[in-house]
């Protein structure tokens, strides 16, 4: 069996590939273009990609494919038609990222919410150090048992964002895009609910015909002037020409983002156009890939191997 990885780059350097190895022959390639896969993958039995695109264009000469793994959990990149035809099966990867993603939409709320970016300024300039007070108020921030948590796409991540905003004591709703039946345990509540009582409002749905766009001027033009929007999700659920509009007027508060429209992101981005920079916080695509999650994903895709071949 050859198993082939087209963008291990994206699985970071710390990664153990011996499970694969186990296998059958691993090829590792760190970035693969559209361009290169057809001649990288002409004799693969199964693929491992995250971001690289199949489609008959990429694979239409893989004469021993068999199996497509995608080392991620959304699957935009497949064309999945095209691989019935073809007889091709796929995995994806579902789960491994919770931890992982719960921790960072807090790490990126608490920076944020408690003006992290100023306190650590005010010391590091030597503003502490010339104070003859013992503390400093520069920017005044709550507990979060007073605020209202709102989240868009009440799935596993949504869940154990929800479970420890409440730890916290902070009442949570929900809204699904997708119109799905209420979830036992929380309060669903409509969009303009969820955007008008919304203190926090963390994003962790799918990109999908329900998601894509809705956090737009309209949206933010409903929402607290000092709440905190989060994104977590996918970065076309949030207009972010919009967003800048949004922060550069008071609209609300901040944004946290760890995905955007384009990743990479481009040097055109509008959002490099707010111009008050401790309102926005961006991380690039980070927030899925604490060291376990990551080693957890390299488990699940090696089990998917396993289990089909066991079965073929």
């Amino acid at each position: 069996m050859k198993i082939v990885f087209l963008d291990a780059e994206s699985l970071g350097s710390d990664v153990d590939f011996s499970e694969f190895e186990q296998l059958g022959v691993t090829v590792k390639y760190p970035r693969t273009s559209p361009e290169e896969v057809p001649e990288r993958i002409e004799d693969a039995d199964v693929i491992v990609v995250n971001k690289v695109p199949v489609s008959e264009a990429t694979i239409a000469s893989a004469r021993n494919l068999k199996l497509v793994c995608v080392s991620a959990t959304g699957t935009n990149n497949l064309d999945k038609e095209y691989l019935a035809r073809r007889g091709i099966e796929w995995r994806n990867a579902a789960g491994y990222s919770t931890e992982s993603v719960a921790q960072h939409t807090f790490a990126m709320l608490f920076y944020l919410m408690e003006n992290l970016r100023y306190y650590d300024d005010y010391v590091r300039t030597g503003g502490y150090a010339a104070s003859s007070l013992f503390t400093h108020f520069g920017t005044p921030f709550h507990e979060l048992g007073s605020v209202t948590w709102g989240i868009l796409g009440l799935g596993t991540i949504g869940r154990r964002v929800a479970d420890i905003a409440k730890l916290f004591g902070a009442k949570v709703i929900y809204y699904s895009a997708s119109g799905a039946p209420a979830q036992k345990g929380y309060r669903q509540v409509d969009f303009d609910t969820l955007l008008t009582e919304s203190d926090i409002l963390s994003i962790h749905a799918p990109l999908n015909e329900y998601t894509e766009n809705l956090m737009n001027a309209e949206a933010f033009h409903k929402m607290k002037q000092d709440a905190i929007l989060l994104n977590l999700g996918r970065g076309p659920i949030v207009n972010e020409a919009d967003l800048t509009e949004a922060l550069n007027s008071g609209e609300i508060r901040a944004a946290g983002l760890d995905v955007l429209s384009v990743e990479p992101m481009t040097k055109d981005n509008p959002l490099f156009g707010v111009q008050d920079k401790s309102r926005l916080f961006i991380t690039p695509h980070v927030a899925w890939a604490a060291v376990e999650a990551r080693q957890r994903l390299m488990k699940i895709v090696a089990a998917h191997i396993r289990e089909f071949f066991r079965q073929a």
